[in-house]
């Protein structure tokens, strides 16, 4: 069908969607639904194949429906104002629902049989009431506003009173110092001089959030509150990569609301700062760490003035960053909601005005209509929090969700080596014994307890916390799993408050001191000063870069010596991620206990079982969620583990599936029961393995690449068994046979060999496509879950059929998965004839796994392939019935391999004399592929 690119508007019954061009049936359905979603306040689960314009949807679905409910409200708002009435009675009902969303008020329930002049004046004085509410509100705003700029003039005044205070304050401390110092001799009991810069390592005195509120009487963020600008009604899309959202954002410039919608895009400091001394230090911890040290919050000034005035100003200085300018910030954020702009824009618009992109976008959010973010900002809490992410009665759009879970699980699951637990603890004594003197008492107990944490974890593993890690060898090995309580009560720290503790390493930065004291005594400490190391010193010395400086020049970093490789984060930063997740409710996480042969290899990890923990928030407080992508089988995963957990109610919670766009005799899928020596095709753990087996798979794989012209893309379990097949077919001479018909590929396991394979992988293809020889494409083989079966198109002649070598159930024996397939046994009800939950998980995990597999090959309405699944229990209806309806509706079951072979003849002349040019950008597809791939390992 030929689309014109001008932009129309489709109504869908009452709602008119603008499009950029005519839009498919499957588009308009797909609008409709989000529409009655995002109206109704759902939870939906969409599921749209690659190739049918899922972007598009989402885009002018939600935004059409964001204008028409700012629409409203704007009406609403005006009659009520203007008149000071409130709307007829048989409006009622629908402009307070909605006005109720932003004012918190709904009209009150009458009893039947109240008089009918009763109930008009009741339902006037509520229409009176919602009028003086939205200009009280008004009120409100505008004495703000007042208050606002009453406070800024106040805060001049305070600064300059403050100033003269804090000078007059240390001029009193100085001349009270000089006579202690004379009434006690000089030096008595001083802490050792610090040497330059050193201050800015020593911890300030800590008080909890309860001392500073039982001292001041109120809440020290009440005034930013009240203050805080107000959000109005947005979306929040979220998707897992920048290269993703980038490509989100190119699609929202060219719909047709792509001049209109105030949009802005988030990300990391690793993606926005601008600051290149910090941009260098490369590990994302140590750039988080130095930018909020930099930006130090108003609310931590207060013992800074206890300080002597050379050290304070020689910290403001050090804490200063050219790019962190209000005014600054303030006009990158209007250029930011003037025009849509994605990350890389908004970086150089910062690095022009020479304002920080990360602040400046954050201030954007209250009055941006949509914001783009990845996943993580969103499903972190913390993260969530920082950034000044409100989710209260706003929409939130998960897209590339197929992954949701496994997401949420890995954001929240800690490990943590027996190695790290030593440099950490070594470290600190270090440091204690370095500025001891210098530190309260309420630091010191916090520091004790993490030492004694520390200790109590090397313990558990069977370690001496004294000694040497690497030489250490454990006379328990294996792998141990416990419950929260009991692995505290195991490691007898049961007695110690995980929550405070916390809280001090969060509100005390104690792991970025910590490695700013390392770093600086592996480079910068003077010999005379090395001494005082103790413990763990030719280890530490060890693990720190090595310099080539001379002692006395403080001013080369320790790790310009590696041709700026990123510097390793402290370990106790990564200590503090596995304290917190101690602190998960009991029944929703274990501790995995892994002793290896020494107890640097040994691991404590955090698991966690139940994601819906994390997610339970952003449902509950969201008006409406969107969980969007090309496969969504199975959805009951998402139902069950994510949806039910949290609490949602399943009236809540609406799936749609749209069609492919394609023709129907486009795609050929078959199973395939039995090979070419009637052999059954049953790929299981136990019989993959033998020869007979391997040469089916082989064979078939020879008469495919025969009659299929272009590139063939053949699935394994995993990357041992593909190897342990190709050792195979080259020892009896089918590799051979293969690499007559089609060049061979193997995926690399390193993510950074993969953009050289698709390179020559299409290249070949494309040269094939151009002579005519015995080599008719080439033969990729790849593995399920790997770098090439996900987030890699094989479109057009990249990707003409797709074979699937058995059922890549995951590892059974591994602790992790039966554990969480006991959780779910116990969780979960087990519905009537359906197998138990945790063996529905193993089975989902394989068919998710095999879906995103599969669905490489068709990208778009004129792209054509076949798809070939080698094992007979593809062919049983439950695991049928787990493949994406596209591909369902038109699976062909073949017992035997004749048949099959057949089929796939019958199509493979017109695919031939059908076969469009190669793509156009094969090798810039192939960058982006990539690309995909360097974000994916960089964010796990």
């Amino acid at each position: 069908m030929q689309r014109s690119m001008a932009n129309e508007t489709q109504k869908v019954g009452t709602i008119h969607f603008p499009f950029p061009f005519t839009p498919y049936s499957i588009q308009e359905d797909f609008m409709a639904e989000l529409y009655r979603v995002l109206e109704a306040g759902k939870i939906g689960i969409f599921e749209s194949p690659t190739g049918t314009g899922k972007s598009l949807s989402l885009i002018c679905g939600a935004l059409s429906w964001l204008r028409d409910f700012e629409q409203k409200k704007r009406e609403e708002e005006a009659r009520l104002l203007e008149t000071g009435t409130g709307p007829l009675h048989d409006e009622k009902d629908e402009s307070l629902c909605l006005l109720s969303s932003c004012e918190g008020a709904a009209a009150t329930p009458r009893p039947a049989g109240e008089p009918a002049w009763v109930t008009q004046f009741v339902q006037k004085k509520e229409e009176r009431d919602l009028v003086d509410r939205l200009k009280a509100e008004q009120a409100r705003r505008k004495q703000r506003e007042e208050r606002l700029q009453r406070l800024q003039h106040r805060a001049q005044f305070k600064y300059a009173a403050k100033r003269l205070r804090q000078e007059e304050e240390e001029t009193e401390h100085l001349l009270r110092l000089s006579r202690e110092m004379l009434e006690t001799g000089l030096g008595a009991e001083r802490p050792e001089q610090l040497e330059s810069g050193e201050e800015e390592l020593v911890l300030a005195e800590y008080e909890s959030d309860e001392e500073k509120k039982a001292a001041s009487g109120v809440d020290e963020d009440e005034d930013e509150d009240d203050l805080e600008e107000e959000h109005v009604t947005k979306i929040y899309y979220c998707s897992r990569t920048h290269s993703q959202l980038a490509q989100f954002v190119h699609e929202v410039k060219k719909s047709p609301f792509g001049r209109d919608v105030r949009l802005v895009s988030l990300g990391s400091r690793q993606n926005l700062c601008v600051n290149e001394d910090v941009k260098s230090l490369g590990s994302v911890q140590l750039i988080n760490d130095r930018c909020v040290d930099m930006q130090r919050s108003r609310h931590e000034k207060k013992k800074g003035a206890e300080e002597e005035k050379p050290k304070r100003r020689r910290q403001e200085k050090q804490a200063a960053c050219p790019f962190y300018n209000h005014e600054q910030m303030g006009l990158l954020r209007d250029e930011a909601l003037a025009e849509v702009k994605d990350i890389e824009q908004l970086l150089a618009l910062g690095k022009e005005a020479r304002a920080c992109p990360y602040y400046g976008s954050r201030l954007a959010i209250p009055a941006a209509q949509l914001v783009v973010l990845p996943y993580q900002m969103l499903l972190h809490a913390a993260t969530r929090q920082a950034a000044g992410i409100r989710l209260q009665e706003q929409v939130v759009i998960i897209d590339e969700a197929h992954n949701l879970i496994d997401t949420i699980t890995g954001m929240h699951s800690v490990e943590v080596s027996g190695s790290q637990l030593c440099q950490a603890h070594s470290q600190l004594l270090q440091y204690m014994e370095r500025f001891g003197k210098r530190l309260k008492a309420k630091n010191l107990m916090y520091l004790k307890q993490i030492l004694y944490l520390l200790e109590k974890f090397v313990a558990v593993l069977g370690g001496n916390i004294k000694q040497n890690p690497n030489t250490q060898s454990l006379s328990q090995t294996g792998t141990e799993l416990k419950t929260i309580n009991d692995f505290l009560f195991q490691s007898q720290i049961d007695n110690i408050n995980l929550f405070k503790v916390q809280r001090y390493c969060e509100k005390s930065m104690i792991s970025r001191k910590l490695f700013g004291f390392t770093e600086r005594y592996g480079a910068v400490l003077s010999s005379r000063e090395q001494p005082k190391l103790a413990g763990f010193q030719q280890f530490l010395q060890s693990l720190q870069p090595r310099t080539t400086e001379a002692p006395a020049a403080p001013a080369a970093p320790a790790d310009e010596s590696q041709a700026g490789a990123p510097r390793p984060a402290s370990p106790l930063m990564h200590i503090e991620g596995f304290l917190a997740a101690l602190t998960t409710a009991n029944q929703d996480g274990r501790v995995i206990l892994s002793r290896q042969g020494s107890l640097s290899q040994s691991t404590l990890k955090f698991l966690l079982l139940n994601p819906a923990v994390h997610f339970a928030q952003v449902v509950k407080e969201c008006r409406a969620v969107v969980i969007a992508g090309g496969t969504m089988q199975p959805v009951s995963d998402f139902r069950q583990q994510l949806l039910a957990c949290a609490g949602v109610e399943a009236e809540r919670v609406v799936e749609f599936s749209c069609g492919h766009v394609i023709p129907p005799d486009n795609i050929l899928p078959l199973v395939i029961c039995s090979g070419i020596s009637d052999q059954p095709l049953e790929f299981t753990f136990q019989k993959r393995e033998l020869p007979q087996m391997m040469d089916e798979a082989g064979r078939i794989l020879c008469n495919l690449c025969s009659v299929v012209p272009g590139g063939v893309v053949c699935f394994f379990s995993s990357y041992e068994y593909l190897h342990q097949v190709h050792a195979h077919w080259e020892k009896g001479g089918l590799l051979g046979h293969l690499a007559a018909r089609k060049k061979i590929f193997q995926e690399p396991k390193s993510a950074h060999q993969v953009e050289q394979v698709l390179l020559a992988y299409s290249r070949c293809i494309q040269a094939c496509g151009q002579e005519r020889g015995g080599v008719t494409g080439a033969l990729l083989l790849s593995v399920v879950g790997g770098k090439m079966s996900e987030g890699i198109n094989f479109s057009d002649n990249l990707g003409r059929c797709v074979v699937m070598v058995g059922m890549p159930f995951p590892n059974i024996r591994s602790p992790e998965l039966q554990e969480k397939m006991a959780y779910l046994d116990q969780t979960l009800p087990r519905a009537p004839g359906q197998a138990p939950p945790g063996k529905n998980l193993v089975e989902n995990l394989c068919m998710k796994a095999v879906n995103q597999s599969i669905g490489r090959a068709i990208r778009h309405q004129k792209d054509f392939a076949s798809i070939v699944l080698l094992d007979q229990r593809y062919a049983r209806p439950p695991v049928l019935a787990k493949l994406p309806a596209w591909i369902r509706a038109r699976v062909e079951v073949k017992a035997t391999f004749g048949p099959a072979i057949a089929a796939v003849q019958k199509v493979s002349p017109t695919f031939f004399f059908l076969r469009v040019s190669p793509p156009r950008d094969l090798i810039s597809h192939c960058l982006l592929s990539a690309q995909f791939h360097r974000e994916k390992s960089a964010s796990s």
